[in-house]
């Protein structure tokens, strides 16, 4: 069972929640546009079995703050913050969706901190390559200032984020949902290509591949890691 907790990061109050042996190596998950650590619940839980798990709700998100003031230079500081505040010195990063642009813009400014990188259906930095927007199915549970925030740097993103892939020192795993997935696959192939030290792995499942086959991404995530 996982357990949730809420930490202050600067002005804003994160919460996340957490799997496996408290002294276990740090695993850090970030969710999607629209979705929260639950979504994480299930590939989290079989993380837990080998290492420290920490999933965070993203600003604007799940029970975290939701502060009106959203952009992703803005989550990469909330995050970086949490590790600061969790004490959490080098950790594996795993983000799906936004949360995997919030992961390698951390990887690409503070290299220190990510000791090895997985991106999971993550928007290509190039503008008009991110695939038609999907709202999630069911009830909500977010702040809906943060969609258009988000949506208009994914579809015309700093051209830094991929001049700066070039700079990501972490080795690095790209995760893809394959022909059901409404993200380019062509363009996550020539994300990866830009970064020095990386592996573009198709699981199929589409878009939410962490949760339709969250066995075989834990299963990915944990070889990677320990390879």
């Amino acid at each position: 069972m996982d357990d949730q907790s809420v930490v202050d990061v600067g002005d804003v109050r994160l919460a996340y929640r957490t799997w496996g042996d408290p002294f276990g190596s740090p695993v850090v998950l970030l969710h999607g546009l629209g979705d929260s650590a639950a979504n994480w619940e299930a590939a989290g839980s079989l993380l837990g079995q080998e290492w420290r798990v920490y999933a965070l709700d993203l600003r604007g998100h799940g029970e975290s703050d939701w502060p009106d003031e959203y952009d992703f230079e803005l989550m990469r500081d909330d995050v970086l913050g949490f590790l600061d505040e969790c004490e959490l010195d080098r950790v594996g990063l795993v983000g799906h969706d936004m949360g995997g642009v919030v992961a390698h813009l951390l990887a690409q400014e503070h290299a220190d901190r990510v000791e090895r990188l997985v991106l999971v259906e993550t928007p290509p930095p190039f503008p008009g390559a991110a695939g038609p927007a999907v709202r999630p199915d069911g009830p909500v549970d977010y702040d809906e200032a943060v969609l258009a925030a988000v949506r208009t740097q994914v579809n015309d993103p700093d051209p830094a984020w991929a001049d700066g892939l070039g700079e990501i020192v972490a080795p690095t795993m790209l995760l893809a949902g394959g022909p059901a997935s409404t993200m380019p696959q062509g363009r996550l192939q020539d994300m990866a290509s830009l970064i020095p030290d990386c592996r573009l792995i198709t699981l199929g499942g589409g878009h939410r591949v962490h949760e339709v086959h969250a066995d075989q991404v834990a299963q990915q995530i944990t070889e990677f890691f320990t390879s």
